[in-house]
């Protein structure tokens, strides 16, 4: 079975204070990638991102990893899986290969990816790629939702040719379960306080072990795993191209449908009609992978609630963030929990 942890966390609580422009420019020079001295930061929480133009014309993209997340060869199945894309001539961007250099060294594991040390001796690993701009896409549209399935289908033709062996499985215990656990054994729910959270958390991840148990078992390959409306942008030439692998996963193919449907439920069915109509055009499709949209929904939730309690010490979450640290902000989490458990059993 494919690994479903991470690499252990112990990185400093503001990883990237030494990684100032200057650093970023001597990595990407030692790279072999001769940047012109301009760069702009990109919208990204979890990573620090730099668009960067070089001197022979080309733009590229340099992603510096956030140190303790992943392992090296989570990187680099990570790497693997998008040049393996993009040989099928889908619209991703792979990783670009890097020379070693002052202060460079290439990854025993993939030329793609490199270790950079700062001039104070702070560690980094970095990945970069050609710019591909876009715009968001029109998701009401029916001939955009049937293309993006089109698409997703063959992405997961790829997928399932073979496992990762390092990148973690999207299931209840690593995404539901061990995400509340760790929530609870880090001290960011307050026992006394919390309790309709606690017990909110606790009956929603019953009834996601219970909608998986119906199901029986699930056709896990390799996923996109983040494919919501932000990782894909749209382009008039070529249509959408997919971005961003950095949670790229073991799970089951509905994993990358269901979150390019809307929120509301009367909009739902419409909306998935048209993207299983393009998705069945170059793949089968399970149908009983749709009841599990909710669970997963639920799985996204407790995840993505572990993620900001794990990052909070990061100077750049409470500002992105100022909500979390809010006392009403569990009460509508439990709220948004029990709403989840009715809609399981709506579909149950």
């Amino acid at each position: 079975m494919p690994a479903s942890t991470e690499a252990p966390d112990t990185a400093s609580p503001a990883p990237y204070a030494g990684l100032t422009p200057d650093e970023v420019l001597d990595a990407l020079w030692g790279a072999g990638l001769r940047a012109d001295g301009r760069l702009l930061q990109l919208n990204s929480y979890e990573n620090r991102v730099f668009q960067a133009p070089l001197e022979d014309g080309r733009v590229v993209v340099a992603k510096f990893y956030r140190p303790g997340r992943w392992t090296d060869a989570q990187i680099a199945e990570e790497h693997r899986f998008a040049l393996e894309l993009a040989a099928e001539e889908l619209p991703v961007v792979p990783p670009l290969s890097l020379q070693a250099g002052p202060r460079v060294a290439p990854d025993p594991h993939t030329d793609t990816l490199a270790h950079f040390t700062t001039a104070a001796g702070q560690a980094f690993r970095f990945a970069v790629s050609e710019r591909r701009a876009g715009r968001a896409p029109e998701l009401e549209e029916p001939a955009t939702l049937a293309w993006c399935g089109r698409l997703l289908a063959r992405m997961h033709r790829v997928g399932e040719r073979q496992p990762f062996t390092h990148r973690r499985t999207l299931d209840a215990a690593t995404f539901g379960h061990g995400a509340r656990q760790r929530l609870l054994d880090g001290g960011f729910v307050d026992p006394e306080i919390d309790q309709g959270w606690i017990r909110a958390s606790a009956t929603a991840l019953e009834a996601v072990d219970a909608a998986f148990a119906r199901h029986g078992p699930v056709h896990a390959l390799r996923l996109h795993g983040d494919c919501h409306a932000g990782n894909l942008l749209w382009r008039e030439d070529t249509g959408p191209h997919f971005v961003d692998l950095d949670d790229c996963c073991m799970g089951p193919a509905v994993q990358d449908l269901w979150m390019l449907l809307p929120g509301e439920r009367g909009a739902v069915e419409t909306a998935l009609y048209h993207l299983m109509d393009g998705y069945r055009d170059f793949r089968d499709f399970d149908d009983r992978e749709l009841l599990l949209i909710e669970p997963l929904r639920t799985l996204r939730m407790l995840h993505h609630s572990a993620w900001l309690a794990e990052r909070w010490n990061d100077p750049a979450f409470p500002i992105a963030f100022p909500w979390f640290a809010s006392p009403a902000h569990w009460s509508q989490q439990a709220a948004d929990l029990r709403e989840q458990v009715e809609r399981m059993a709506d579909i149950g």
